[in-house]
């Protein structure tokens, strides 16, 4: 037993690493976009560009990467994608100009893309069913320390130092990651599997959309693109938003700073829920919440309702993600797992290509905060109907 426990540690350490690298880089983007607007004059709809151009290149690198990692395992997609990530991020500090940056932003896209559902995957695939959920939720909750890395390194380094130093920071940990990860073993069902029988990528496709798995599919594909279009529409724009309501550019820094801390508890407390109260019941609930904090932060004036509901923002919104994750790889057998989810994660991420555009489009045409951040709220109801309507409960499910 206590060999169990330590390499299910083990496997969340080495599998949470990668995870954080990929967060501060996430994290940092968002900052980086505010101060490239100052340095380079970036208009809205450039400042735009960069958060989508991000979510094209993890749509491409979901969809790809997943489609691999039934065929040639999840270590090998893990290693691959994140070594893609790191020299990419490490490149684009180097760049003069929006088209180089865009560029490489696109990679690590593909990078960051396709580690995330491999990620979870093997993390379902090798923890026991009683404890799964919580696993995979701790295992999101590295992303809020990257995302504090992030805000750390955004605060304290991009106005002295300037962004360029920044992304080589975030880039450079992410090499000891590989290190760990090449003795980071296979995912024995995947093993297993691939022993008995090997389908090809064409079947494995079709097999999501066949009658057994088209309801859970349809279900995944909705909640994803929800999920990921208020996410990235809404925290890649905080630093800006912020500037908006007119604060300077270091103040916005050290308050999203401070929103940022809320996603620790958000994730801590569904890793509670999850197991005793469900994968449907944290997904509603923690999703409702941030649709209310939206709503309420797009309403928002005065400072301290600006930073109690950005807090609540992160709390909840952080939450839902740890359970999306873990909710995502258990609706399909081993066989076609890492297809299931790379391909429900990759339609997400065209949700992450419309939202920054969105923010930018409505703030050039001088629409309100309010308007924009309603329509967030609206897309996160539509996910929590697909949950109550279409989801099926998968609480301590035996994983096929």
């Amino acid at each position: 037993m206590k060999t169990k426990q330590l390499s299910e540690r083990q496997l969340l350490g080495i599998a949470g690493l990668g995870w954080l690298f990929d967060a501060m880089d996430v994290g940092i983007l968002s900052f980086i976009i505010a101060a490239l607007h100052a340095e380079w004059g970036l208009s809205p709809t450039e400042m735009s560009w960069i958060g989508s151009v991000n979510s094209i290149g993890m749509a491409v690198g979901a969809l790809v990467f997943g489609l691999l990692a039934d065929r040639i395992g999840r270590k090998t997609v893990f290693i691959v994608t994140l070594v893609l990530f790191s020299v990419a991020s490490g490149l684009s500090a180097l760049t003069t100009t929006l088209a180089a940056f865009l560029v490489f932003r696109f990679l690590i896209g593909m990078g960051l893309g396709g580690e995330l559902p491999v990620a979870s995957t093997l993390v379902s695939e090798t923890v026991a069913p009683e404890k799964r959920g919580k696993v995979v939720v701790l295992l999101e909750s590295f992303w809020a320390f990257g995302w504090l890395l992030a805000a750390l390194i955004s605060y304290f380094v991009i106005p002295a130092y300037g962004w360029q130093l920044a992304l080589i920071l975030t880039a450079i940990p992410a090499f000891y990651a590989i290190y760990l990860r090449i003795k980071l073993p296979d995912s024995p069902q995947f093993v297993k599997a691939t022993k008995e029988k090997k389908t090809s990528i064409a079947d494995n496709v079709k097999s999501v959309w066949s009658k057994p798995y088209r309801q859970s599919t349809i279900m995944l594909w909705v909640l994803w693109f929800c999920v990921v279009f208020s996410y990235y529409g809404m925290f890649l724009w905080l630093p800006s938003v912020m500037v908006i309501k007119g604060f300077s550019l270091i103040k916005s820094f050290e308050y999203v700073l401070i929103m940022t801390l809320a996603q620790l508890p958000g994730y801590y407390t569904a890793a509670w829920f999850i197991e005793r109260m469900g994968r449907k019941f944290v997904l509603v609930t923690y999703l409702l919440g941030t649709a209310a904090s939206a709503y309420i932060f797009g309403n928002a004036e005065s400072l301290w309702l600006l930073l109690t509901a950005g807090m609540l923002l992160s709390f909840f919104n952080l939450g839902a993600w740890g359970a999306l994750y873990a909710y995502t790889p258990e609706q399909y057998p081993t066989s076609i797992r890492g297809t299931g989810a790379g391909m429900a994660a990759s339609f997400g991420r065209i949700g992450g290509i419309l939202g920054p555009l969105l923010v930018g489009y409505m703030s050039t045409q001088g629409t309100s905060l309010t308007i924009t951040f309603s329509i967030f709220c609206a897309a996160i109801l539509i996910g929590v109907i697909s949950v109550v309507f279409l989801g099926k409960e998968t609480k301590q499910k035996q994983l096929a």
